[in-house]
């Protein structure tokens, strides 16, 4: 996909469509496109077809004109940043239905700025041509180029350089849905290592990406009893997948994400029940965001230093699963009582947690489906966040604000730490029927008190079902925003 931007005549650009965001008294360029229209605008804004409220579309068809079509879309009523994102996916949804090949986006009337709102465009275009089929066939869009005007003509490169920050967090969000759309009987522990492996042959000008991953034998050199449990039941062999990429100086500390990738959780001997456990594929979107990110990243060469943690793993119950009273010992030296195997998710993260240490992080951030709790608290708007920093806790949340990808706080308060008490090992891995997103926070936190953590329960907001169901690409635009604005600062 091609972005540009210009501040060209009107009359002049050429475009199979064009996208107009006007509410429903025309202003500056509305007015403009209306008069090059002969009044088809303002004629669907007096008939009512058109009343430019927040969001509707509307799609007017013409012959003869430089322009093939015009797509209206309602901006009265706009107030914050997701319902901007929301109002912008839709018209490029309408856009995509029109199969162009060539499009122009009127610029200037949503977002706080033209450079927002620039890069929003080109995030929900690169997102709105994805599907499903025609990614795994390579099929490209019939969308081949926009253009994105605007009346700023001083603003030109910085809206080129938004454009392109919002193409690659629309590509690495792509790739996260369609790892987390592949079947589990494909997309299997073996098959993100091959994806990482990939990544890390890119050819960088300025960065650096590299791969390693750690099997079995590797794992279970350095003690990580707690994950290798988790993989007992499965004949699919586990991976700890590590992508280092760098493009600050190598004395900069790296943010770490860590990803949980269950890639398929039947529960273990704790099994699920079989309604809906078709979408237990979708339990390894926070390893899958994670590849999304560092795909991203390797477009934009961003000036910092991120390293990626992925374990991944099968949950499957057989002759040699772990079973419900089994006791284990983490990497980090603690024991752990497993009262529920269904409960795995924090089991292969926490020995995740201990092994980001050795990369001497400025922050680690752990990114996981983990609990159906924090569907009962937030539903599918809001990811849970907990942390055991507050100035890490409010970063994120204000890169989720920007990013429309919006996270809410949980507490980390000794009382529900006390529900994790075991008579048998320094801990369980369940804290009983209350507070299930904290109490699993609470039990992350106790392996990552080294270093600044913060934990994104995303099992409400990674992937959607019903009849549109498949995986979002959250919260790789939460992630990107949170690491451009800190390489921003370190730059400075």
């Amino acid at each position: 996909m091609k972005f540009t931007a210009s501040c060209a005549e009107l009359s002049g650009l050429k475009a199979d469509s064009l996208i107009l965001p006007t509410g429903s008294t025309l202003e500056n360029s509305a007015n403009t496109v209306d008069q090059w229209s002969n009044n088809a605008i303002s004629t669907a804004i007096a008939s009512g077809e058109f009343t430019g409220k927040s969001g509707q579309v509307l799609v007017l068809n013409f012959s003869g004109l430089t322009i093939q079509r015009i797509i209206l879309l309602g901006t009265d009523g706009l107030s914050n940043q997701r319902q901007v994102k929301k109002a912008i996916s839709a018209a490029c949804s309408a856009l995509n239905k029109t199969k162009s090949k060539s499009a122009l986006w009127i610029g200037g009337n949503l977002a706080e700025n033209i450079q927002a709102e620039a890069s929003i465009v080109a995030q929900s275009i690169n997102t709105s041509v994805y599907n499903y089929k025609k990614q795994a066939e390579k099929e490209k869009p019939n969308l081949e180029s926009l253009v994105f005007w605007s009346d700023l003509q001083s603003e030109t490169s910085a809206i080129e350089n938004a454009m392109s920050y919002g193409a690659a967090v629309g590509d690495g969000m792509n790739i996260a849905r369609q790892l987390g759309n592949l079947p589990a009987n494909i997309c299997t522990p073996s098959h993100l290592a091959d994806q990482a492996i990939s990544l890390g042959k890119a050819k960088l000008n300025k960065a650096s990406i590299s791969t390693e991953i750690l099997d079995r034998a590797d794992m279970q050199k350095l003690n990580m009893n707690s994950l290798l449990s988790v993989a007992e039941g499965s004949d699919e062999p586990p991976k700890l997948i590590v992508i280092n990429y760098q493009g600050a100086d190598a004395k900069t500390k790296p943010v770490v994400l860590v990803g949980k990738a269950v890639t398929f959780d039947s529960g273990g001997i704790s099994l699920k029940p079989g309604r809906g456990m078709d979408e237990m594929k979708y339990d390894m979107c926070g390893g899958a965001s994670v590849l999304g990110v560092m795909t991203a990243l390797i477009e934009l060469e961003l000036p910092i230093n991120v390293v990626g943690i992925i374990p991944a793993t099968e949950n499957m119950p057989n002759g040699r699963a772990t079973k419900p009273g089994d006791v284990v010992t983490s990497m980090s030296g603690q024991t752990i009582e497993i009262l529920n195997t269904d409960a795995e998710g924090r089991l292969i993260l926490c020995d995740s947690l201990t092994y980001a240490a050795k990369f001497n992080p400025d922050t680690v951030i752990d990114i996981a489906t983990l609990t159906g709790a924090v569907i009962s608290a937030l539903g599918k708007v809001a990811s849970g966040i907990l942390s055991n920093d507050q100035q890490l806790a409010n970063d994120l949340i204000e890169s989720g604000t920007q990013s429309a990808d919006p996270v809410w706080q949980l507490p980390l308060w000794e009382e529900y730490d006390d529900l994790l008490k075991s008579n048998f090992a320094d801990m369980a891995n369940i804290g009983g029927p209350q507070a299930g997103t904290i109490t699993a926070g609470c039990f992350l936190a106790r392996y990552a008190k080294d270093y600044k953590w913060a934990h994104l329960d995303v099992a409400g907001t990674a992937w959607i079902s019903g009849a549109n169901k498949g995986a979002t690409g959250r919260p790789v635009p939460l992630l990107m925003e949170y690491l451009r604005q800190k390489s921003e600062v370190s730059s400075d």
